[in-house]
């Protein structure tokens, strides 16, 4: 098989495009999800700082 049939073939065939369809659409969806958890693992460590200074000037009545 001469390089020009070979180079042919591999330009009609379609079979490798879904292949690469779905690597990309993978990497993008583990990149939103990265993203995602970079924010709220952000805002959470804010949150919980927040409600640990709130509860520690709390005062606990015991007496009715």
């Amino acid at each position: 098989m001469n390089f020009f049939k070979l180079a042919r073939k591999i330009r009609t065939e379609e079979d490798g495009a879904v292949t690469v369809d779905w690597v990309v659409l993978t990497a993008a969806v583990v990149g939103l999800g990265a993203a995602a958890l970079t924010l709220v693992r952000t805002n959470t460590g804010t949150l919980t700082t927040k409600v640990g200074n709130y509860l520690a000037s709390a005062s606990v009545n015991t007496s009715f």
